[in-house]
Order: structure tokens, then C-alpha cells, then sequence
């Protein structure tokens, strides 16, 4: 598996990534985050440099994310995932409570119940079979951190990840919720909202009340508040952690 070790240390923080992200699209976060700890950031299966290429059961990157506490040594750690990362945050510390310290979800909903991946895979499906270049690429896939996301053959410029993973990843949201783990994390949590994210209303404000934690919306970003509010998203993430742990 690949881990990014990003330094730090004393207290263990796990950053978990997004769908068709990587590991080191959280180097900028990382860096502020160091004064807090030792900041480890797995590859997910399927994703990145991750040999492995599935099952892909929630249960399975769970079990990874453990291994990753586990074989670094940084139990009980601060949990911080994004999107699908958020979902395996939720999970490990209801799960493993005794590896989790506290975690931090961003824009992430326990129930998709329904929903399938045909209402995006035609964007997918539209792109061409090879991109001409990283400027290429970033005409068509507008996210943060694309470049990080795809590498160069002898044709041109591919994601890393497999298309087919991800629809595989992805359709299991479509037919369970999580809610049961939601409800089952004990620890202190801080969730953050995406006002243009576009993800079910009114979910993350009941992981809120249901849980304790404390909830913010952003109203100006989009699914990758991290990269699209760095600033907001730094304030908070930095006022919860002083408030749980002390800067070593």
C-alpha cells in the first residue's frame, strides 16, 4: 500500500481521501497540520499507487485504514477524511473505537440510498480515451489537485485510478446507509458542509444532532472545501483539534 508520511509528530492524525483521489492531493493541508502531530495519508485501494484493486466493501478500506493506525503506530489518532474518506472516518471510529480520537468529515451524507452511479458515469464515459496534456486535462476535469490524480503513458495523460473501480466503489452507496455508524461514533467530531456540494440537504446538520459534533457550513465552496475555502476550512479544523489536542 501507499502511505504518504508528511511529518509531524506525538499525536497520530489519518487524513482519508476522496473518490478517484490520492494520498498526496492533502500535501498542502498536511503542512499546517504538523505542528498537531504526525500526519499519515494512505492510498485507498484501488486509488493512487494502491496495488490492491478491491473488494471494495466499506468494510474493506475500514480494514485498511486500521492496518495504517495499526503499522504506524498512531493510535488513538485524529481521523480526517473527505467525501468517501469521510464515510471510512464514520466507520473506523464506530468500529474500532480504540483507534479513533476524534474525526473530521467533510461533505459527506450517510444515505444515498437510490442514487446510482448512471447520473455521473456519462461524464466519465465523454471523456477521450487518452488526454494531450495536463492543460487538457484540466479543461475537462475540473477539480482540485487533478494533476495530482493522473499520470503520464506513452499515449498521453490517464487518471491512476480505474474507471471501473470507482463505479464499483461508488454503487455500493447507492443501496445502504450508514447511519448505524453514524450513531455509533462516540468520539468528538466536526463535520463540514459544502453549500454548493451539491449532497442530499439536511443530512450532515442531523450527523450534528445525533452525534454532538460540531457542524459548519461553507456557504461559497464546492465538494472540495479544503481546497475551495482553504482558510475557513483551516480555522475550523485547527479550532476543533486545539480544543481535543494540545500542538506538541
Amino acid at each position: 500500500m501507499s502511505v504518504a508520511e508528511f511529518g509531524g509528530s506525538g499525536q497520530g492524525i489519518l487524513l482519508l481521501h476522496g473518490l478517484m483521489s490520492r494520498a498526496s492531493t492533502w500535501w498542502t493541508v498536511a503542512q499546517w497540520l504538523k505542528p498537531y502531530g504526525r500526519v499519515v495519508a494512505p492510498d485507498a485501494r484501488g486509488h493512487g499507487r494502491n496495488p490492491v484493486r478491491g473488494p471494495f466493501r466499506t468494510e474493506d478500506f475500514v480494514a485498511d485504514a486500521a492496518g495504517v493506525i495499526e503499522r504506524f503506530d498512531l493510535a488513538p489518532a485524529v481521523v480526517i477524511g473527505h467525501s468517501m474518506g469521510g464515510l471510512h472516518a464514520w466507520a473506523l471510529a464506530a468500529t474500532r473505537p480504540d483507534l479513533v480520537r476524534a474525526v473530521v468529515a467533510e461533505d459527506v451524507v450517510p444515505d444515498n440510498r437510490g442514487r446510482t452511479v448512471d447520473e455521473w458515469k456519462w461524464y466519465f464515459d465523454a471523456w477521450p480515451p487518452a488526454f494531450e496534456s495536463l492543460a487538457h486535462v484540466r479543461t475537462v476535469v475540473d477539480v482540485p489537485r487533478v494533476e495530482e490524480m493522473f499520470e503520464e503513458r506513452e499515449d498521453g495523460w490517464h487518471l491512476i485510478a480505474h474507471l471501473s473501480d470507482l463505479y464499483e466503489i461508488a454503487s455500493e452507496w447507492g443501496e445502504r446507509d450508514y447511519w448505524d455508524h453514524v450513531d455509533a461514533v462516540r468520539c468528538p467530531m466536526l463535520v463540514v458542509e459544502a453549500g454548493l456540494g451539491g449532497l442530499r440537504a439536511g443530512q450532515m446538520a442531523e450527523v450534528a444532532r445525533r452525534t454532538g459534533a460540531t457542524h459548519l457550513v461553507v456557504p461559497e465552496s464546492g465538494h472540495v472545501v479544503h481546497d475551495e475555502a482553504p482558510e475557513v476550512y483551516r480555522g475550523a479544523v485547527e479550532a476543533f483539534l486545539s480544543g481535543s489536542i494540545d500542538p506538541v
